[in-house]
């Protein structure tokens, strides 16, 4: 399993994700780009995994890469590859395949709820969401459903928090990967996003209770055993 992923600050990396693929023996490489913008050859990879960041799909004129790294997520899902995006992840999923991604009307900055909602239950991997389940968050704009999408989960705050294509593609808003080592980087990082709002909460919250984290991985774990199946789908 080749498993190639998005990285676009130094601080929102692979979170739990790191040591579950690495216990499946998945190579893993990277495109980290604020070092470089080196992408792959397609035929090279099996998975595309592109994590969050503080930038809006939008900003190609302050971050030219992005034009790239968009056309490279539609042709990872036209060639059947496994993608999975994460926050900003999910946001260049939908942008990618030609749906709009704009501001929310709130920020959601913490452990929110999220629930399945009804075309979700038509989905293997909606299924593996439970519902409802506290998950945490940590952004300020949202996306349109890409055409063929399924509509896996919602927020009071934000509509559209999930989506798939078939069973190789899903785009999560909320954060399955985070640990208490990835929250407390990006509240050194990330500070003035802490605007005070309905969703917002403050870092003494958001690190109280460790068992949430264990929580969370354990769904996102469930979701990569599934892709890891058998026939690799």
């Amino acid at each position: 399993m080749n498993v190639h992923y998005f990285q676009h600050v130094p601080y929102e990396g692979l979170g739990s994700l790191e040591p579950w693929l690495k216990s499946a023996s998945a190579r893993i490489t990277a495109t980290k780009f604020y070092e470089n913008t080196y992408l792959p050859n397609i035929r090279d990879i099996d998975w595309l995994i592109v994590m969050g960041g503080p930038m809006s799909v939008n900003d190609e004129r302050r971050y030219p890469w992005l034009a790239a790294e968009k056309k490279f997520i539609a042709d990872a899902i036209a060639n059947g590859k496994i993608v999975f995006g994460v926050c900003l992840g999910a946001q260049l999923i939908a942008r990618a395949l030609g749906a709009r991604v704009y501001p929310n009307r709130h920020r959601e900055i913490g452990w929110l709820p999220v629930e399945g909602v009804a075309p979700g239950k038509t989905s293997a991997l909606g299924t593996l969401i439970p519902s409802p389940m506290n998950a945490f968050h940590w952004h300020g704009e949202t996306f349109d459903l890409p055409e063929h999408a399924i509509h896996l989960a919602r927020s009071e705050g934000c509509e559209h928090q999930a989506f798939c294509i078939g069973d190789r593609v899903l785009g999560l808003q909320f954060h399955l990967e985070a640990t208490p080592v990835m929250v407390r980087l990006l509240l050194d990082q990330c500070p003035d996003d802490l605007i005070p709002g309905p969703y917002v909460q403050n870092g003494e919250e958001m690190l109280s209770n460790p068992s949430r984290f264990q929580s969370i991985n354990a769904v996102m774990d469930a979701i990569l055993e599934y892709w890891n199946g058998p026939g690799s789908r």
